[in-house]
């Protein structure tokens, strides 16, 4: 699971910076991305953190 919680941090972060430099350059798009991005990455986080649990509870 470290890899997958690397991956999903890396993808956080690109988002944030994707939704600066597009707040940055007024570009509209670029930021949504970025903001789609991030919920990817928290949707992926949460549910790697499922998983986790259920693991440790066996």
């Amino acid at each position: 699971m470290a890899t997958d919680d690397i991956k999903n941090t890396a993808q956080d972060l690109l988002g944030k910076a994707k939704e600066k430099v597009g707040e940055v350059t007024d570009n509209d798009k670029l930021a949504a991305e970025g903001k789609k991005d991030q919920a990817a990455a928290d949707v992926k986080k949460a549910g790697n953190a499922v998983g986790d649990a259920l693991k440790s509870d066996r």
